[in-house]
């Protein structure tokens, strides 16, 4: 059951506010509401729409990393590091880089 500010936000897209806030804020919605597949697809257009947006890299990287998609959670981590510090986002630098550490250490599986 979607949420009624899920619902209130989805109304949006396409609008006139429709941007990297919005999709950041509807990727956050889905987060929370228990889908991070959903959330990275919201958080992935928000990055496309605003690539300095270090805090839509590093709950991307977050929504990946509960998705399972562990490589892919670290290539946003990584790009998002980059954007923090291009934007002198220091904390949000720091933040997504011992996330990345985190999740080099987590055990390999193989297929």
């Amino acid at each position: 059951m979607t949420s009624p500010i899920i619902a209130t936000l989805e109304k949006l897209l396409g609008g006139p506010r429709d941007g990297a806030l919005l999709r950041y804020s509807l990727g956050n919605e889905w987060l929370k509401a228990g889908d991070p597949a959903r959330a990275a697809g919201y958080f992935r257009a928000a990055v496309e729409r605003g690539p300095k947006y270090s805090a839509a890299w590093k709950l991307l990287g977050k929504a990946l990393a509960e998705g399972g998609e562990v490589p892919a959670a670290l290539a946003a981590y990584e790009r998002g590091i980059v954007a923090a510090q291009t934007r002198g986002d220091v904390q949000a630098a720091k933040e997504m880089a011992v996330f990345a550490r985190r999740l080099r250490k987590l055990p390999r599986t193989s297929g």
